[in-house]
């Protein structure tokens, strides 16, 4: 019996599948949770072992760097590997960071949604449409609780699955405050954005905004994220059709250990994505001193409360005149460097973790 809470062993497993060496959000999340849930003693399902954490070894062909392959591969081990391994260790509970869980056993879970953007913004016709349509839902009919990112995704979750309030609990996330800081560089000429290609994230009119700014000449936009075999290319003819091919970088995957200097030396983060179920660069950002535009709409002014300046997404003015005002107004780049840096303490993984661990408590 162990001290801290009387909690047995392997009663928790907390589900790593997803983990892979690329970190992108969800994988943020993950890997960033799991070291605060150390007090609930769980077994990690993982592909390697973790200091301080039983372990349970997994196959290493299951995580999203595998493709469309890697995804089925998960989804399989999922509904019939995966009870094999609860019963074997006579677990009471899985936590899973994703909304993927067994549905044909009798598997008690708590899962995490971190947006339904697939509904709210799909497409009929990727693989994918049966796993957001039919999968997901029936995972969260079945959970005993679902955690989720923000008050707008527990809305998505209530007005699109028909899942009770009681059923949900929105969780801020965090960053990592070891990572992202004030580095006290100098500001270069370029205006950042940070994320996935995908048409819901409007980069097509970042870019349009950013055509329209007064001397754009004397800056730059530089795209960081995966290029999209499916949206890329649009993107890539709409910055020639404007003529600014020569200021538009695309940087596709940053490195992890370089993002900070990118963030820093950046005028500004331009992030008027058109729903999020976070937003994890808006507060990554801000916590490098780095002013930011974001969207009024969904998760964002959540995170970024008034420590951004809150754009229409839909208004190209809106956008543009942020981009301008923060490029020319030198009062008004440092009042957001500085609000930004109070607001961004205000978030740290042990909060996250703290208040995910309380509900898990409540089902073991």
């Amino acid at each position: 019996m162990k001290t801290l809470n009387n909690f047995s062993n392997d009663r928790l497993l907390i589900n790593l599948s997803i983990l892979f060496r690329k970190v992108t959000g969800i994988g943020t999340y993950a890997q960033n949770l799991f070291p605060c849930l150390q007090e609930l003693e769980p077994t990690l399902l993982s592909t390697q072992a973790y200091s301080g954490f039983d372990w349970h070894k997994i196959p290493d062909n299951l995580s999203p760097e595998r493709g469309s392959k890697g995804h089925l591969n998960r989804l399989i081990w999922t509904e019939f590997q995966l009870p094999k391994i609860y019963k074997q260790l006579k677990s009471q509970l899985l936590f899973s960071p994703v909304p993927e869980a067994p549905i044909f056993s009798p598997c008690r879970f708590v899962v995490t949604v971190h947006d339904l953007i697939p509904q709210r913004f799909p497409k009929h016709l990727s693989p994918l449409t049966f796993y957001h349509y039919h999968y997901v839902p029936k995972v969260l009919d079945r959970a005993q609780h679902i955690i989720c990112d923000s008050q707008a995704t527990a809305d998505d979750i209530i007005n699109f699955c028909n899942i009770p309030a009681s059923q949900i609990t929105p969780i801020l996330l965090a960053y990592d405050r070891q990572h992202f800081q004030f580095l006290d560089l100098p500001t270069s000429n370029y205006f950042l954005y940070i994320g996935r290609q995908d048409t819901y994230k409007n980069i097509h009119r970042v870019i349009s905004a950013f055509a329209t700014i007064p001397n754009y000449r004397d800056y730059e936009l530089w795209l960081v994220g995966s290029t999209d075999p499916r949206c890329t290319p649009d993107l890539q003819i709409q910055i020639a059709e404007l003529g600014i091919v020569d200021r538009v970088k695309f940087l596709e995957y940053v490195p992890y250990q370089e993002l900070p200097t990118i963030i820093n030396q950046a005028i500004a983060l331009v992030f008027p994505s058109l729903w999020e179920g976070f937003g994890l660069p808006i507060l990554e950002a801000m916590a490098c001193g780095t002013p930011v535009i974001t969207s009024n709409l969904s998760s964002m002014p959540e995170v970024a409360g008034d420590a951004a300046i809150l754009v229409d997404p839909y208004n190209l003015n809106e956008i543009a005149d942020a981009m301008t005002q923060v490029a020319q107004d030198d009062r008004l780049h440092a009042k957001l460097r500085q609000v930004g840096l109070v607001r961004a303490q205000q978030f740290s993984w042990q909060k996250t973790g703290l208040e995910t661990a309380q509900v898990l408590k409540r089902y073991l």
